[in-house]
């Protein structure tokens, strides 16, 4: 709509203003749009000390005509506003449809990471996405996982722009375990020409398994695993590995592998007695492969907070991805670092290696631009801190 209709228009919805006449009857007069009042300084403007009944009577008429003016003008607007325009945009509300297909639209895999039962996005800025990407299999982990969640997170590591990981499972559970299917051939025949060639053979395989995870804790950026339904047998493992672990209310775990004839060897004896604190739980839990239901997983520790869906769940991961990003990443890493350090070592040993760390990161610019964010009383995430 041009400029000149525009003001045709806006004639043509306000043609009348009050005129008075020295109180012997008051005339309607065409006046300028700008003249007439809004409706907040007709509340605020002061009254005239003399209106006879007939004068009050057309006030009363004006105004009303005023204001169903304005509303009309503002129907017209909105209309105007949410018709397509020539530049193809559309301010209408988006379908209970639309919504749900944006919604489920997914964002493109990262730059460099191109896996076959993995899939990385980078979901908000210094944050990226892992999923468990066999939905189809329940997200077994397959010959291709073990391999590409090393390949994955050393890249991680390695990438300046990451702060965080979010790491989730695709499909209707987090993960039902080892494909044993797809490992049978290297687990129950492997080679060798005897017991001591095996013996090394399978010794270099557990190894490059262990590594599998241990990359996770590794990493030195914060890993917070988001669980919904099954976590099962290698799922344990990838879990006792992250840093913060959210779940849903109808997830379960189960350490499994006593049930398929061996014990866990890639994590989960070593660190879930150190995550949840309870030697005699994790005992029971690792003998019997019973399952561990949300509730008694969120009473014994190993998760910090339940949710009554996946979606749900998501968002207040990446919520809390986001609120971790926003810090001093010389801040962060170095306090992951040293966690995992005093998890393993003495309070003495770990006040030692502290204090040969901290020599060097306290030189950092982060401190300085985080204590004026706080004495300026900005939030973090105003501030820009450099690549690390």
């Amino acid at each position: 709509m041009s400029n000149h209709s525009n003001g045709r228009e806006f004639r043509r919805l306000f043609p009348v203003a009050l005129d008075k006449d020295g109180g012997k009857g008051n005339r309607l007069r065409r006046q300028p749009a700008a003249s007439m009042p809004s409706p907040s300084m007709a509340a605020s403007c002061p009254r005239p000390h003399k209106l006879t009944p007939v004068a009050l009577h057309h006030q009363s008429v004006a105004m009303a005509a005023a204001f169903a003016a304005f509303r009309r003008f503002g129907d017209l607007l909105t209309r105007r506003l949410t018709a397509s325009t020539n530049l193809g945009l559309s301010l209408r509300p988006m379908s209970a449809s639309a919504q749900e297909e944006a919604s489920e639209a997914s964002p493109e895999e990262a730059p460099g990471h191109s896996y076959e039962s993995l899939r990385v996005t980078a979901a908000q800025k210094h944050v990226l996405h892992v999923q468990l990407n066999r939905p189809e299999k329940r997200n077994a982990m397959n010959k291709a996982f073990w391999r590409e969640m090393v390949v994955c997170f050393n890249k991680i590591a390695e990438d300046s722009d990451c702060r965080v990981v979010v790491i989730s499972g695709a499909g209707k559970m987090f993960t039902s375990g080892i494909d044993l299917m797809d490992m049978a051939s290297e687990l129950l025949q492997p080679t060798g020409d005897d017991t001591a060639r095996i013996s090394w053979h399978l010794h270099s395989l557990i190894t490059r398994y262990q590594e599998t995870f241990s990359v996770i804790e590794k990493c030195p950026k914060p890993v917070i695993a988001a669980i919904h339904g099954g976590c099962i047998g290698g799922g344990v493992d990838l879990i006792t590995a992250c840093d913060i672990r959210y779940s849903t209310r109808d997830s379960f775990f189960q350490v499994k592998e006593v049930d398929i004839g061996l014990a866990a060897d890639v994590g989960t004896l070593q660190r879930l007695p150190k995550v949840i604190g309870n030697q005699s739980l994790v005992n029971e839990l690792a003998y019997t492969a019973r399952k561990m239901m949300a509730d008694e997983a969120l009473e014994s520790g190993l998760v910090s907070r339940l949710f009554p869906d996946k979606e749900t769940m998501l968002d207040a991961a990446f919520t809390l991805a986001a609120e971790i990003s926003s810090k001093s990443p010389v801040a962060v890493q170095s306090t992951k670092i040293n966690l995992i350090y005093s998890r393993d070592h003495s309070v003495t040993e770990s006040l030692n290696y502290m204090k040969s760390w901290n020599m060097s990161m306290l030189q950092t610019e982060d401190v300085m631009k985080s204590v004026q964010a706080a004495i300026e009383k900005k939030a973090l995430k105003t501030v820009t801190f450099s690549k690390l």
